[in-house]
């Protein structure tokens, strides 16, 4: 049994893999129950090695989960917690919206612009979580529709985290993998995702034009919303306020200090918890999201310590003929097409060590010349194809559930008419973008 494990380990281990995709598309089984379920398998089954040998030079478990990754989400997840009990994410929205002086066009493309740069430095769900109470109130405020708003808002929150490392867990994954700080991003991406930005919102502006009118009674009254009491705790608002942004100066500082950007998160999160009933605040950290990733993890560390990785890697630059030029596009547009069908975050974990393999100099047919642009071809694929579908990324989900119990159901097709869209044309100006700056 043992030596047909061994000697079938790449198939074994690939199967798995497969199968708990379907399982996390199906949305049968919580995905990180299947997600454990396929780690247990992989290390009942022998497929990785439990245990690090340093003299055969074979990695065990722990090394093929990333610990950055994931101390880096429980970090952020606790900072982002523990400031949005002091009201402070509704306060800066509100005052976005007095300032449009309540134009429904303009209200439109703050609320997009405060979701995109609130993604950015929070996770997309949070970002949205944050927004959706708010819409609701300004669609009331109209008397019309929140649904365009809510999907300007969500394609938004998609577009924004692509901008940045800590934005959405593929770049984090990117990240950590690539050696990428959060400063590479910064410098990189946010040029090319600014211009996405304004293109897809111009659309959508366009396209929801006919429910985007208000009476000068309406907008009087958005204008001059109170927002005094918005902050509940302000000694809490400062405190978090400071810390957040003393975490964030640790990652653009990173190229000069050399500290991983999950070091500065962590501490910040203990410094907040000091003030906190820590009970209360892990309860609500994301563990379902935490245990999916180290499932993840081993079981694709299973199907890379048995071959499949590099087995991969190799077809791929059979099929590109190594050709640098060819490999980023494909890398893209699959990435893109993929991520709006099954959730980007397995996909992308499944492709890092896949691209690394394909830049890897030990391998003699390794592509060669600028690598980063598969790095960057992956993280705009991957995070921009969120938007395909409702299904594409978590925050489309639970915005499509939030406002279905609201009575403002938004279906599959109703969405992706939008989405498919702005995808489309997210990536064509990305594919112009990686051409000119690293193919040409």
């Amino acid at each position: 049994m043992l030596d047909f494990i061994h000697t079938h380990g790449m198939i074994i281990s690939g199967a798995i893999l497969l199968i708990a995709y379907i399982f996390i598309a199906s949305e049968k089984i919580q995905k990180s129950v299947v997600a454990l379920v396929g780690a247990s398998l992989t290390m009942l089954l022998g497929l990785i090695p439990l245990h690090l040998h340093i003299e055969d030079n074979v990695k065990g478990v722990f090394e093929y989960v990333d610990f950055e990754v994931i101390f880096l989400l429980i970090g952020m997840m606790i900072i982002v917690n523990i400031a949005s009990r002091s009201g402070v994410f509704k306060w800066m929205a509100l005052n976005l919206l007095k300032a449009t002086k309540g134009h429904p066009k303009t209200v439109l493309f703050a609320l997009a612009a405060f979701t995109a740069i609130a993604s950015a430095f929070l996770d997309n769900v949070t970002t949205v979580v944050l927004m959706m109470p708010i819409t609701f109130v300004i669609a009331k405020e109209f008397d019309t529709d929140p649904v365009p708003f809510l999907i300007t808002e969500v394609l938004a929150s998609n577009i924004g985290g692509t901008a940045t490392l800590i934005g959405d867990p593929p770049n984090i994954i990117i990240g950590t993998r690539a050696g990428l700080s959060f400063m590479d991003f910064v410098k990189e991406l946010t040029p090319v995702i600014v211009v996405i930005f304004l293109v897809a919102v111009g659309i959508l502006t366009f396209l929801f034009r006919k429910g985007l009118k208000a009476t000068p009674e309406k907008m009087e009254h958005i204008a001059n919303l109170d927002n005094s009491k918005t902050i509940t705790d302000k000694g809490l608002m400062i405190r978090s306020v400071v810390t957040l942004a003393l975490v964030i100066l640790g990652f653009v500082t990173h190229d000069i200090t050399h500290i991983s950007a999950f070091v500065f998160a962590v501490s910040g999160a203990s410094f907040l918890l000091l003030f906190e009933k820590p009970k209360e605040i892990y309860r609500d950290v994301e563990w379902l999201t935490i245990f999916f990733f180290i499932g993840l993890f081993i079981i694709i560390g299973g199907f890379e310590a048995n071959g499949g990785i590099k087995f991969l890697a190799d077809q791929l630059i059979v099929l590109t003929h190594g050709s640098l030029n060819a490999a980023t596009m494909i890398i893209l547009w699959a990435s893109g097409i993929l991520s709006g069908i099954i959730d980007n975050i397995p996909y992308t974990a499944t492709m890092a060590p896949l691209i690394s393999e394909l830049v890897n100099p030990a391998n003699p047919n390794a592509i060669t010349g600028n690598s980063h642009a598969l790095w960057w071809a992956l993280s705009l694929g991957a995070c921009l194809g969120g938007n395909l579908t409702i299904i594409g990324a978590a925050a489309n989900v639970l915005v499509s559930e939030t406002a279905a119990s609201k009575g403002h159901k938004i279906s599959f097709l109703r969405f992706m008419k939008y989405g498919a869209l702005v995808t489309f044309i997210s990536l064509t100006i990305s594919s112009v973008y990686l051409y000119v700056k690293y193919l040409h």
